[in-house]
Formats: structure tokens, C-alpha cells, sequence
């Protein structure tokens, strides 16, 4: 195995168009992805005392936080436009290795910061709404 880039790991929006095309959202530094998955238990007394869970069930989702310097790209306007209209919008994450997960996340939490002799910063965090599908994995 081969250690994958960070800096290889994207966060890209949807153009709003079917099927979407995705641009890069711009001046990341930080990008962190986090599959959750509720589980359903159905332990009964013939389990022997162990926990059996009902697989396929419960709900999944993926949650996604960046974090970058403000560039003011185009994709950068389309997610602070999404995070002010409150509306769902298709989102890519990429790898390294071509591998892509696709999706649609609503933007849950858009931030600003700045100093006043340095770069102007953002953070997001985004919550998948429906399937999160992979694609483009390799083989």
C-alpha cells in the first residue's frame, strides 16, 4: 500500500445541471469525511448472550468538514449560495487513487474568519442527504 496525498483528497460541488458536472471548491487546506451508521439491534434470548445486529438496517449518512483560505472561486460561490438558500446540492469527494463518493449534502454550518494582516478563512460542514454512492473505484 502506498500512502495517499491529503492534498489529493477533494471536495468538489455540482453545477446544478442533470447529470452534474463538479468543480474543484478552491483553496482547501483541510478536508475530513466521517461515514456514521445507527445500528439495529435484535438480541433475543435464543442469542446466547451475545448481540446480533439486523444488517442493512438503520440509518447511515456521511458528514463532511473543510476548512481552506477564502479564493473566491466560482465554487466557492456556489456553496455559500447553497448554505444562504438552505437547498440541497450535489457534492464530490475524490482520492488519490480515482476512487469518488457521490452525493447530495445540504450545508450545515458555513464560517468566515480573517485577520487583519493575514488571509481570509472559511470552514464548512456538510450533511448527506439520501445515498452517498462510491464510483470510479479502481480495481
Amino acid at each position: 500500500m502506498i500512502p495517499q496525498k491529503g492534498a489529493a483528497f477533494l471536495l468538489k460541488v455540482g453545477d446544478g445541471a442533470s447529470p452534474p458536472q463538479y468543480e474543484t471548491v478552491a483553496g482547501l487546506r483541510t478536508t475530513q469525511m466521517t461515514i456514521n451508521g445507527d445500528t439495529v439491534v435484535v438480541t433475543h434470548k435464543g442469542s446466547g448472550g451475545w448481540r446480533e445486529l439486523l444488517s442493512g438496517a438503520g440509518t447511515r449518512s456521511v458528514s463532511v468538514s473543510a476548512s481552506g483560505i477564502f479564493l473566491d472561486s466560482e465554487a466557492e460561490a456556489r456553496v455559500r449560495a447553497n448554505a444562504l438558500a438552505g437547498v440541497l446540492d450535489d457534492y464530490e469527494l475524490s482520492f488519490e487513487d480515482g476512487a469518488k463518493m457521490r452525493g447530495r449534502f445540504l450545508v450545515q454550518r458555513l464560517d468566515y474568519a480573517g485577520d487583519f494582516n493575514a488571509e481570509r478563512t472559511y470552514a464548512l460542514a456538510l450533511e448527506s442527504s439520501g445515498p452517498v454512492t462510491p464510483s470510479g473505484v479502481p480495481a
